[in-house]
């Protein structure tokens, strides 16, 4: 057996280079996760296996080797073992930690970020999460595909805290975020959209727990495995916001109301009335309606989102008699579900609670904080007493204002659902569209996607 001494000659200088570069990058990821908790020092334990992997070799990671030739076989099955466990843990930490794949898969920001948009999301910019569930497969969020028999992807336990690595900003408004769905603690497998507390609202739990045929089983999901949701930060911790006919207005704790900036991609659903003539398809697609969003309501009689510039187009058409705004009542009911008579256009005025505010519970603003104290910071909250919040929240709407599944309908953000910031666009799809005629939008691939 081989001294250590003698292992050390041995290593060449390549070894060396390469060990010190995978050491500092080691190093500065854990001075990154302890950045707050100094605990997380421990991790810096693994160190010498590192280095060692890359120099002595005490541990013989590549044992498998040596059939090379002596059995072919077993060779070749351990180096695809080997080339997979790599990639996955590789694909696992950058996951996590750095940045993941989003798909937008509704029009709620139609404009601003499309359908069939795919977004590289930083983890970074707002500091990524330690994971609840570090038990995972990388690449799925809560379920194996239905090929593999469907089930959770993750296991339950163990279970950690939550805790967010230092970033170097927080979301601000204006900002499009990804985060996850705070409703998506409980899920029906067959009816996931409306969440489940809507569908109790309207159903009944009752039945939605019962009637397993028409909603399926009822899941339980930790933060991290809840669906990814891309939005709008309209409102931040300590703003209070309304609504007043489809208009966003925020103010800080000492400040006035002030309206929303106006943005171009923000949309209204509107009832379109022709004098019969039928708005033809290549018109839509001139005027920049999404094929998603075309609803005929009879012949001569359209309903879709339109941006104010898209309106002003449509009303120069001689065929189109009326346009009128669709009513602020078809939305239905908005958060705290059964509770208020606020509806999506006229909404508020409501408090977005930071961490550390102290506010008197009563009996008009329980209903309203009180999912935060039982499904997010789990401690009591009592009519009549101070309750103080654990964690930052934020308000979250879609661009398109009368198509999107918001705030407006669930409430707050917690500060622990926030995965990342969607940094750029790096592939945009038109699905209706076939290849070579417009299924690859080459305009958008690059452009920035945060704002």
């Amino acid at each position: 057996m081989q001294t250590f001494q003698e292992r050390i000659q041995q290593v060449k200088r390549d070894g060396w280079i390469r060990a010190g570069i995978w050491c500092s990058l080691y190093i500065a990821f854990v001075a990154w996760v302890a950045w707050d908790d100094a605990k997380s020092w421990g991790w810096i334990i693994l160190l010498p296996i590192i280095l060692d992997a890359f120099t002595t070799r005490y541990i013989n990671w590549g044992f498998w080797k040596k059939y090379k030739d002596t059995n072919p076989a077993l060779f070749k099955l351990c180096s695809w073992i080997d080339a997979i466990v790599f990639a996955l843990v590789a694909v696992y930490f950058i996951n996590l930690y750095l940045f993941q794949n989003y798909q937008i898969p509704s029009s709620s920001l139609e404009k601003s970020l499309r359908v069939g948009d795919f977004l590289f999301v930083s983890k970074m910019s707002y500091g990524a999460r330690v994971p609840n569930t570090p038990l995972s497969m990388p690449l799925m969020q809560h379920s194996w595909p239905a090929w593999l028999g469907g089930g959770k992807s993750y296991c339950t336990n163990p279970q950690w805290p939550y805790k967010r690595l230092r970033g170097w900003d927080t979301p601000k408004k204006g900002d499009i975020v990804v985060f996850n769905f705070p409703t998506g603690d409980t899920v029906c497998l067959k009816m996931q959209n409306p969440d489940y507390y809507t569908l109790c609202h309207y159903y009944g739990k009752q039945v939605v727990e019962q009637r397993k045929d028409v909603f399926g089983d009822i899941s339980v999901r930790p933060v991290d495995r809840r669906e990814n949701y891309v939005k709008r930060c309209v409102g931040e911790p300590g703003d209070s916001l309304q609504v007043i006919e489809s208009r966003v207005f925020t103010k800080a704790a000492a400040g006035e109301w002030t309206e929303e900036p106006e943005r171009e991609g923000v949309q209204l659903n509107y009832i379109i009335e022709t004098d019969g003539h039928l708005l033809s398809k290549s018109y839509l697609d001139k005027i920049g309606v999404s094929e998603d969003d075309r609803m005929t309501i009879e012949p001569g009689v359209y309903h879709f989102p339109l941006t104010q510039k898209m309106l002003s187009e449509m009303s120069k058409n001689e065929h189109i008699v009326r346009i009128s705004v669709e009513s602020e009542r078809a939305g239905g009911d908005m958060y705290p579900l059964g509770a208020t008579t606020w509806t999506r256009d006229n909404y508020g005025p409501i408090y977005i609670p930071r961490k550390g505010d102290r506010l008197l519970i009563t009996e008009a603003n329980y209903p309203i904080y009180r999912r935060i104290a039982e499904a997010y910071e789990h401690q009591a909250m009592r009519i009549g007493e101070v309750y103080e919040f654990r964690m930052d929240y934020y308000w979250m709407m879609g661009d398109n204002r009368h198509n999107s599944a918001d705030s407006r309908y669930w409430g707050f953000v917690p500060e622990d659902h926030i995965v990342g910031r969607p940094v750029f666009i790096w592939l945009s799809v038109e699905k209706d569209r076939p290849w070579g005629k417009g299924h690859i939008r080459w305009n958008r691939i690059g452009k920035t996607a945060w704002r």
